[in-house]
């Protein structure tokens, strides 16, 4: 068979190889007169089948135990280990447990004793109760115990059978009459729903038929709210159209017309203005340039008041009344410049001295203006003392 050839750890280099094997072995434990929980003392022998664990670590375990002995003295050490937990076990089972449930009691020695043969490196493959028995006769007993409870049993049932068929029987009708009215009431029920479907369908289709005549008049409705909006939109339309028309043709020919007036307005304004400030520019100018002009007239005459001025003194009483003289038809010629215009003079007199009178204060008058305008005094001049003088003779 298998071997396996292993050097124990524990021997010098120089022993020899040893053996160990690796069949399976095939163990019978048997336990006599072992008491049980209730104190009846049986029988039990089984069948275990075993083998050394080919694991490393388990090996090794297996060969610290068994390297060097012999396959009947490894079996007679896991034979005892096996007969101790069997013993063990039945100590706490009754007879009934044991003869009755043999698998569970060989599977419960199997799950107890497999750790202590595993810690030797010993696998259990399987364990079994080959036979129970006793000197008492108990299992016997129990047999016979168990045969009257089976005939009881029979018996028991062959009368509840009966009375099972019995109240079968009875329930079948029963079931069968409740089946019968199930169906009466179910027919009952149909019809029911039968003329419930039919009102239904008639009140679901009249409450349809108002429904498509509500549906047709909100369609009804939705097409006229449509033309209402269009007919809306085209008078909408038409009120932007002459809109467009009366600003196109009213108000923006107003309102250019309006701007045409208002640029005429301010152009005229403008033309015043500038109109009035080329007026005022043009009085200004005229009037500085008259003043110039009186200031330069004035100015000559001015001068020739006194070039004349040295004049009169330089001369005699011969040349004043010659220049008096010279004048005389120039005074007279501003005098009677207003005259010139007038078609008649007409003195109201009835006396006709009193034209020569007037004649005469005019000619008196005529020394006081010649001396207003000349400076000269006429009285002092003899030819003219001697007119005066005429005249008022």
């Amino acid at each position: 068979g298998s071997q396996c050839m292993l050097m124990s750890t524990h021997e010098a280099p120089a022993c020899k190889h040893s053996r160990i094997t690796l069949e399976i072995m095939t163990l019978q434990p048997k336990c006599e007169d072992v008491e049980t929980a209730e104190g009846v003392a049986i029988t039990v022998t089984g069948v275990a089948q075993v083998k050394v664990m080919t694991d490393s670590e388990l090996l090794g375990y297996a060969c610290e135990q068994f390297l060097g002995k012999s396959v009947q003295e490894i079996k007679s050490v896991i034979l005892q280990t096996l007969e101790g937990h069997l013993r063990a076990i039945l100590g706490t089972l009754t007879v009934e447990q044991i003869y009755q449930d043999r698998d569970k009691f060989a599977s419960l020695v199997r799950e107890v004793a497999a750790p202590d043969v595993g810690r030797m490196g010993i696998e259990i493959l399987s364990f079994t109760i080959k036979d129970v028995y006793d000197k008492v006769e108990y299992l016997s007993s129990l047999g016979k115990t168990q045969t009257a409870a089976v005939q009881r049993d029979a018996d028991i049932g062959v009368a509840e059978a009966e009375r099972d068929a019995g109240i079968r029987e009875a329930e079948c009708k029963r079931e069968m009459m409740d089946v019968k009215f199930q169906l009466e009431m179910q027919k009952a029920s149909f019809n029911q729903e039968v003329n419930t479907k039919k009102a239904e369908s008639q009140l679901a289709y009249e409450l349809q038929a108002a429904k498509e005549q509500q549906k047709i008049r909100l369609e009804e409705i939705e097409i006229e709210v449509v033309q209402r909006k269009k007919q809306i939109t085209i008078e909408e339309k038409e009120i932007d159209r002459t809109e467009k028309e009366l600003i196109a043709t009213v108000k923006r020919p107003a309102e250019a017309e309006a701007y045409k007036m208002q640029q005429i307005a301010e152009g005229q304004k403008i033309k015043k203005v500038l109109t009035a400030q080329a007026e005022a520019e043009k009085i200004r100018c005229i009037g500085e340039a008259e003043a110039n002009s009186i200031e330069v007239v004035g100015k000559a005459e001015a001068e020739k008041m006194r070039l004349k001025a040295e004049s009169y003194q330089q001369y005699g009483e011969a040349a004043k009344t010659a220049l008096v003289l010279e004048a005389l038809p120039m005074i007279a010629a501003k005098v009677a410049a207003p005259l010139a215009k007038t078609n008649e003079i007409i003195i109201l007199s009835g006396d006709s001295s009193r034209v020569t009178g007037e004649v005469t204060r005019l000619l008196a008058e005529l020394p006081v203006s010649v001396n207003a305008l000349t400076g000269i005094d006429l009285t002092k001049m003899p030819l003219l003392q001697k007119m005066t003088g005429a005249a008022a003779v």
